[in-house]
């Protein structure tokens, strides 16, 4: 895929992004540890007639921290970065932790969004300073030490891809490797030594951590756009209750609950089935 990178300069400060792609566009706010280089799902869409626009967000990739002060703030330079591309008028893609980015941007600009689609989404608080995954990850991927963390998975991943797999499979799934192994795809354990590969945390993750909180049930019901929340039922990083409480509050809103083996809804068998009901969510709400 040809992927043009730029970089935007504005208010003092940078925000790094992707274009991919030619037709409809999405504005695609992408998940934890991830920049403008993501791509799971990408693929289909782009064969299917849409242009991907990726932004880093706060503290990853190129983009300065300062955009993220709060997720309100990174909301005004992401309709700052339409205006620059003049693009009136946007369906809203948010993925995993950049859930809260997609839904406070539909639920501020109303005018820009024509839909919003939520992958795997967080929409509700997710860790608390009380749970051990977000002590260890104020450690392990902070500022000063994740790029040693991920420069120690993607070698360890590299020399040993089914290993790796199989111990991270539990953050990604509520299935054990034996029940979800039918759900594999010969190409999944590839697909994850990529993803390690390309991951970094720079100062993204913890911004990710304080910020999700920002959203409430008050900003999902002010969602007003047509919304596709799509879901695996065997998700071990974002519980099933995101996905729900999304549903019940968003007023114009459709859940889907996939069959995919985790989290990744872009891999696996059923991979083909996320890829088939997003484009006909989307072609149903074409703009023109």
């Amino acid at each position: 895929m040809i992927r043009t990178i730029e970089k935007l300069t504005i208010e003092g400060v940078t925000m790094e992004y992707s274009i991919v792609g030619e037709g409809e566009p999405l504005l695609v706010f992408h998940g934890g540890h991830s920049n403008c280089f993501e791509e799971f799902g990408y693929k289909a869409l782009i064969e299917n007639g849409f242009s991907l626009i990726t932004p880093s967000r706060p503290g990853y990739g190129e983009t300065s921290k300062e955009i993220g002060e709060s997720l309100l703030s990174a909301c005004h330079f992401y309709k700052r970065l339409l205006e620059h591309l003049n693009i009136e008028k946007v369906h809203v893609l948010a993925i995993s932790a950049g859930g809260p980015s997609g839904i406070l941007f539909a639920a501020t600009y109303p005018e820009n969004i024509h839909t919003l689609i939520l992958q795997s989404a967080v929409t509700k608080e997710w860790l608390t300073p009380k749970d051990i995954e977000y002590k260890v990850a104020n450690v392990i991927f902070r500022p000063k030490t994740e790029k040693f963390t991920w420069k120690l998975i993607s070698i360890m991943n590299n020399v040993f891809p089914q290993f790796i797999f199989k111990q991270m499979l539990p953050s990604f799934s509520t299935l054990t490797f034996k029940q979800a192994k039918d759900k594999l795809d010969v190409n999944d354990i590839e697909a994850i030594r990529k993803m390690n590969n390309r991951q970094r945390s720079g100062n993204g993750f913890l911004l990710d951590l304080v910020q999700i909180n920002e959203v409430t049930i008050d900003t999902l019901q002010a969602v007003k756009c047509p919304t596709f929340i799509m879901h695996s039922k065997n998700d071990a990083s974002v519980p099933l209750e995101h996905p729900n409480i999304a549903h019940e509050n968003i007023p114009s809103s459709k859940l889907q609950l996939l069959d995919t083996w985790g989290h990744l809804i872009w891999l696996g068998k059923s991979s083909e089935e996320t890829d088939k009901s997003l484009i006909a969510f989307l072609l149903s709400h074409k703009m023109n």
